[in-house]
């Protein structure tokens, strides 16, 4: 059965994420029935590199797909981006040898993280809005403790008996760009609600909450409540990239929405 790779982005605001739920609307759910309608094939695997949860974005997430169909890969996109609602988009689909899997064949991925600084009217669902200064030397003097092989135990909702929660975080940027600080963390995996409580960490300590310190007293705590009680909301999250053997990194760290 022929395999193909799906770029796809997509606004998470209306969905209970990623992965098919029962009695829940997810983004893999349209996906699923867009194929069907567009195609009329009733068996086929569609599989994504990472799940993404309630309200949480993607600028590239990617899937693959294995379908018996005589459409190329072109054609197949547009008829399936005809059945998908607006708020989800295949951007690229291309054949891929039968081995490739979408999830363990990803050598890296990057988050990234939009947060205001002023209220905005037309950006509300793609970020989050803290009213308080924000010390941006601070936040990065604090990202520091993230980067490297680090145990997330106490950043995670994962249970540590199930799996690791050990991840290499190989680089955190955080960048300003007009009213918009933006926070892009990049690793080898992600733990569940992992890169929303790192934010929310490193918010309260460019809001003062915390000591540029806690961000490694936290990491060495397994059992501190601190990051979740601080996790940054979902709106602001995107799946920036998935990276493959030979791709390069992410690019240029730009915001998704420019406020000035």
């Amino acid at each position: 059965m022929p395999r193909f790779k799906l770029l796809i982005e997509y606004n998470g605001s209306r969905y209970s994420g990623w992965q098919i739920q029962k009695n829940a609307r997810t983004v893999q759910g349209e996906i699923d029935r867009a194929i069907r309608e567009s195609t009329r094939r009733r068996e086929f695997e569609l599989y994504g590199a990472g799940r993404t949860d309630a309200g949480v974005h993607a600028l590239a997430q990617v899937a693959h797909l294995e379908l018996y169909t005589d459409l190329r890969p072109e054609a197949l996109r547009r008829a399936v981006n005809e059945a998908l609602p607006a708020d989800i988009h295949i951007r690229a689909i291309e054949k891929v040898p039968h081995r490739f899997h979408a999830r363990h064949d990803a050598v890296s991925r990057s988050y990234l993280y939009q947060i205001s600084r002023r209220r905005t009217a037309f950006a509300k669902p793609l970020v989050w809005w803290v009213r308080e200064p924000l010390d941006i030397a601070r936040m990065r003097d604090a990202a520091a403790a993230f980067v490297g092989m680090k145990n997330f135990e106490s950043f995670t909702a994962d249970d540590p008996a199930d799996k690791s929660t050990l991840v290499l975080v190989d680089a955190l940027e955080i960048a300003e760009a007009g009213a918009l600080v933006l926070v892009r963390i990049q690793g080898s995996h992600f733990l569940w609600k992992m890169v929303r409580r790192m934010v929310g960490v490193l918010v309260a300590i460019g809001r003062g909450d915390l000591g540029p310190g806690d961000a490694a007293r936290l990491l060495a705590d397994q059992s501190a409540g601190a990051p979740a009680a601080l996790a940054a909301p979902a709106a602001g999250l995107f799946l920036e990239s998935v990276m493959y053997r030979g791709d390069a990194g992410p690019g240029p760290l730009r915001p998704v929405v420019a406020i000035d």
